[in-house]
């Protein structure tokens, strides 16, 4: 039972990090809290399934163009919405969380829902760790999620436009100085981060199935994941990624799997309550504001 535990649990806290990474990604660069995150991750989903059952495209192509265009609809979001918004935090919130929630809906609305709605697993086998038995695919998400924390670590430090991104999260004003054009940046930001979340939905929806609530649930799971680590902060994510997958797996062996969302809920209050800035946040505490 404990190393089940402590194996499910890791694979439990990758998933968390593999979700929350896009969704930190474009907060961290852009200053934008894209609440259509979770609507872009099913939106991928399904231009994975409808590339593999109605064009008959192999898996790879299908998750490639779904990936290419989840990112091209982030891009497309930022430069003719969000920009006109830019500086407008409580605007910038409702139209992200306006978009998802319209294609969510639309998705609803147009009949996609029910179990035939599956993502094939890309490795059809098992392997066996320590006596406990561990489905290929869970390994695959592990290896895909460390890949992606240090391509990401690599990108922003040894490319130009990773050092962009670097500049405009440290100070936009003097990034701007410097010739750094921060809305192509910002532009270019979102769509990372939207593909980011078509990646962690390619790889994690062959376990279950691809339904519009969990487009919410992986909202609410992203948030949890960064407020409690510190928005804007990638060690945050990580560390918070494990003290919630670990918490979540702990609860649903010993208690009922029905209470796993509720710990990301509970996380976000007690973190709010003791360290509104997060584990590793570097936005200012309250009594610093005032």
């Amino acid at each position: 039972m404990f190393e089940a535990t402590l194996i499910y649990g890791l694979v439990n806290s990758v998933i968390l990090a593999l979700v929350a990474l896009g969704f930190n990604l474009t907060f961290g660069i852009s200053g934008v809290a894209n609440f259509a995150y979770g609507a872009f991750y099913v939106t991928a989903g399904f231009l994975t399934w409808s590339g593999l059952n109605q064009l008959g495209l192999p898996f790879g192509v299908a998750a490639a163009l779904a990936v290419l265009i989840t990112a091209l609809m982030g891009a497309l979001m930022y430069r003719y919405l969000l920009l006109r918004l830019r500086g407008l935090v409580v605007s910038e919130v409702i139209a992200t969380f306006g978009v998802g929630l319209a294609l969510l809906e639309l998705f609803r609305y147009l009949g996609f829902i029910g179990f035939e709605y599956t993502l094939p697993v890309m490795i059809d086998a098992s392997v066996d760790i320590a006596g406990v038995v561990v489905d290929a695919q869970r390994i695959l998400i592990v290896v895909v999620g460390a890949s992606l924390a240090a391509l990401l670590w690599v990108f922003t430090r040894h490319t130009r436009t990773g050092r962009a991104f670097r500049a405009i999260a440290q100070d936009e004003h003097t990034a701007l100085t410097l010739g750094i054009n921060t809305d192509r940046v910002a532009t270019i930001s979102v769509a990372f981060g939207a593909g980011y979340g078509a990646i962690a939905a390619v790889v994690i929806l062959p376990l279950g199935t691809i339904s519009v609530g969990e487009g919410y649930n992986v909202l609410v799971n992203a948030l949890a994941v960064c407020i409690v680590g510190g928005l804007g902060s990638t060690v945050g994510v990580i560390v918070a990624s494990l003290l919630i997958g670990y918490a979540q797996m702990i609860t649903a062996t010993y208690v009922d799997t029905h209470w796993m969302m509720i710990v990301s809920l509970v996380a976000i209050l007690i973190i709010l309550l003791i360290k509104p800035s997060g584990l590793f946040g570097q936005q200012k505490e309250l009594e610093e504001r005032i």
